[in-house]
């Protein structure tokens, strides 16, 4: 038996007429009557009652008839669906987002993938560390990482996002506060709140390098592990911290912003596996950099 065989059923019942059927098919009547006697003759059944004038449905060939109907539809629909995930329109993606980009790029991203891709199921991890980040594309557990580089992995490949400049975070009431911009200089003295050290933070090695640069041993007085919990220690008064720009848009009460003297700025990219073909990927991608192009001032 095969699908043609179905169809072919499908018609004359739907027709009750052999001669209507073929029209249909597009296929002369004496091969489609051959092809209706095989599949009774494979069933073992009969599935029609045929007289000079039409053509009707035995008890059995009722049943079959829900049946057939039933089983094209759901190929019908599997041959949609598998035209939909090829053309990236459709599947499931994972995107990682370090917390700096959790709360200023993700939310809108998320909209707009929503609103272009709406049969894709987007899962959304902020607060994700870079080389966490990394670790679980290269593990597959996400699949479109939003990072800070360096990203040094021959099994990735990355897209330039958007370049942040980096700013200073102030509890509101702090002498610095009354300074319209800030050089790294003014930091010499000042207890420092960063992101996880020991490799697992970009701007944790960033900050280090930008005091030692300046002449002077940061203070790093607390470090911690999403960029939420290090804005509230400012805003608490534990220190002070350098971040990228978007970070003041989460809008905690009790901090305070000041730009940084100097072109000091950090990228976000986009990050794949090098071997990830996925049209859902592609899209996404492609999505996020004419969204980002369309957002970035100019």
């Amino acid at each position: 038996m095969e699908l043609r065989h179905l169809r072919y059923f499908v018609a004359v019942a739907e027709e009750r007429h052999f001669g209507r059927a073929a029209e249909r098919l597009h296929m002369a009547q004496p091969p489609l009557s051959q092809q209706i006697q095989q599949l009774e003759a494979e069933l073992g059944v009969t599935l029609l009652h045929r007289t000079t004038r039409k053509v009707d449905l035995t008890d059995a060939g009722l049943v079959y008839l829900d049946r057939a109907r039933a089983v094209l539809s759901a190929v019908d629909d599997a041959a949609a669906e598998a035209r939909r995930v090829a053309e990236g329109v459709q599947g499931r993606l994972v995107v990682g987002c370090v917390g700096s980009a959790t709360y200023s790029l993700l939310p809108a991203f998320a909209r707009a993938l929503r609103d272009e891709l709406p049969a894709v199921d987007f899962v959304f991890r902020g607060e994700m560390l870079a080389p966490d980040q990394l670790e679980s594309l290269l593990a597959r557990r996400i699949d479109l990482a939003l990072l800070r580089p360096p990203v040094e992995n021959s099994g990735v490949r990355v897209t330039t996002v958007r370049r942040d400049r980096l700013i200073v975070a102030l509890p509101e009431d702090h002498r610095l506060a009354r300074r319209k911009r800030l050089k790294i200089e003014d930091l010499r003295e000042e207890d420092l709140i960063v992101h996880a050290s020991h490799g697992r933070s970009v701007m944790h090695g960033i900050v280090t390098d930008l005091c030692r640069a300046a002449g002077f041993e940061p203070r790093i007085r607390h470090e911690v592990a999403e960029t939420s919990t290090l804005v509230t220690f400012v805003a608490s008064g534990l220190g002070v911290a350098v971040v990228p720009e978007p970070v003041a848009e989460l809008g905690v009460p009790g901090t305070t912003y000041r730009p940084l003297a100097g072109k000091q700025g950090i990228d976000l990219v986009a990050a794949v596996r090098a071997d990830d073909d996925s049209p859902v990927l592609a899209r996404a991608l492609g999505l996020l950099v004419r969204w980002q192009e369309r957002t970035t001032p100019r």
